[in-house]
């Protein structure tokens, strides 16, 4: 574990509190962890051991997480062996949790139009980020969150009951958590789901950029969550309509905690390039500096 991370990452015994099943092999995990809850932000993510018989553990992206109850939350789609044996994982068994691990979002006051885009098992750190953001009530934070799957999400969609100007009229589909906390949220698809927006989420929220005026951009920053190509024209939208974005990156792992350097990127950084590395130097990054 690199110098930087001792002592803000732990290693913790978490017992399975829920686990439970939705359509495209997903599967949403609530761990008892309250060394983790008490220190997770918004796009910090956990090394967990999916099975005694698999030894490399798995980075998984925090959806939630409750400090004062002690418990994370974490969504994940099975993919490979690891994920599988994590999916047979039931109430009241343990698991062993590495975390927080990684640099996590940072909105910024002076833009409190915060625009949240998370693709497939991106979606995780937006949830997690706009309940932040809607719990800060001093603040005046005006998040719109905008999801996009090409299999079922992991939740019940139904009809949003907020409008949101600029938001096409059939384009009416939403998070129903998000809404009980406040937080306006759109579904994008090509999988011809009701309600979605009929395309990718960064072409839903070029059209609501569109809308937008110059002194409405000026109070935009971007934070974005998804495969690379995803994150990539995120990249290219905030370039275009020169507003901040910060993306969280994937890449595959080993350590996790910096000390292997496995899992590094090319950044561009003031002293020229670099080589970060995404578990301890990110995985949220300035996407100018990635893209």
């Amino acid at each position: 574990m690199s110098s930087a991370t001792r002592g803000t990452i732990f290693l913790e015994k978490a017992r399975v509190l829920s686990h439970l099943a939705h359509d495209g092999a997903q599967f949403v995990l609530r761990l008892a962890a309250p060394k983790c809850a008490a220190q997770a932000a918004p796009g910090s993510f956990v090394h967990l051991t999916c099975d005694a018989a698999i030894p490399m553990r798995r980075p998984l992206s925090i959806m939630r997480a409750a400090a004062t109850a002690g418990w994370i939350e974490l969504l994940y789609k099975v993919s490979g062996p690891g994920l599988a044996a994590l999916a047979a994982r039931r109430k009241g068994e343990e698991v062993s949790v590495l975390g927080p691990i990684g640099q996590p979002f940072s909105a910024h006051a002076e833009r409190p139009r915060t625009l949240l885009l998370g693709g497939g098992v991106g979606i995780p750190p937006m949830v997690f980020l706009a309940e932040r953001l809607s719990a800060a009530r001093a603040a005046r934070w005006k998040p719109l969150v905008l999801m996009g799957s090409e299999v079922p999400f992991p939740f019940r969609a139904r009809p949003s009951t907020m409008i949101v100007a600029g938001i096409p009229a059939g384009s009416l589909a939403c998070m129903p958590l998000l809404e009980e906390w406040g937080v306006p949220s759109r579904l994008a698809s090509g999988a011809d789901f009701p309600g979605c927006f009929p395309g990718f989420v960064t072409e839903l929220a070029e059209v609501w950029l569109g809308s937008l005026t110059q002194a409405q951009l000026a109070e935009v920053e971007i934070f974005s969550c998804g495969p690379t190509a995803m994150l990539k024209a995120s990249a290219q939208l905030a370039q275009r309509f020169g507003v901040p974005c910060q993306v969280s990156l994937e890449e595959f792992m080993a350590c996790a905690v910096g000390g292997c350097a496995g899992c590094t990127v090319a950044v561009r950084t003031a002293d020229g390039p670099a080589m970060k590395r995404v578990c301890v130097d990110g995985p949220v990054f300035d996407a100018y500096a990635v893209f």
